[in-house]
């Protein structure tokens, strides 16, 4: 069971909507929206109102590990503070799930080197450790939420890469297939973009689409 901003009653020690503190960092789509994952009742509403009066805007909250992956999924957080000692799924297994999707700072009870560890290799971008101060709460939100944003742009920039090594690469089969059946290089090329104007696709498409014809 989870539980949303929407939610009448949810039981996080939410306090009512307050206006945004200076340290809150905004996106262009507004304020960073965090969700909270923690069995400890009283530790979810310590977190729900730290993260409140810092001027985040706190989208849910959830109790177990299973709640905490429909969380996400439902709320779509830019942060996700989750507790690694969780009843149905743990921190570690829910990072896991979760990592490619949004932001995660696991909490735990001790600093182990090696619990660290293996929440970073999970996709972890930053933890805290128990009892959590208010500085260290925003702090740890801050540096998750650029980390992740970092991330994600670079894969977005080698996914990009990796397409247009592949359309090149797609495209000179084709300009290839062309001077076999007698064009110069110049007009093989001129063909595919010919062809790809026509069809109003990209010339890489246009490419594998006449490979895989063969003509």
């Amino acid at each position: 069971m989870f539980e949303t901003a929407s939610s009448t009653g949810w039981d996080t020690g939410a306090l009512a909507p307050q206006p945004r503190g200076g340290g809150g960092r905004t996106t262009l789509a507004g304020v960073l929206r965090v969700c909270v994952a923690e069995d400890e009742a009283i530790i979810r509403m310590d977190l729900v109102e730290i993260l409140t009066e810092a001027g985040y805007e706190v989208a849910g909250s959830a109790g177990d590990g299973e709640a905490a992956v429909a969380l996400v999924d439902t709320c779509r957080p830019d942060v996700l503070l989750v507790d690694i000692a969780m009843p149905r799924l743990d921190g570690l297994a829910v990072t896991r799930q979760v990592a490619a999707r949004t932001a995660v700072v696991v909490i735990t009870a001790f600093e182990q080197p090696a619990l660290i560890e293996e929440a970073t290799r999970a996709g972890a971008m930053g933890y805290l450790v128990k009892p959590v101060g208010r500085g260290d709460v925003q702090a740890a939100v801050e540096i998750a939420a650029g980390r992740w944003a970092m991330t994600a742009q670079l894969s977005a920039e080698v996914a990009d890469l990796q397409q247009r090594l592949a359309d090149r690469r797609d495209v000179d089969r084709a300009k290839a297939q062309l001077m076999r059946e007698g064009l110069t290089e110049d007009l093989a090329y001129t063909e595919l973009r010919r062809r790809a104007m026509d069809a109003r696709a990209t010339l890489g498409d246009v490419a594998r689409e006449f490979m895989g014809r063969g003509s």
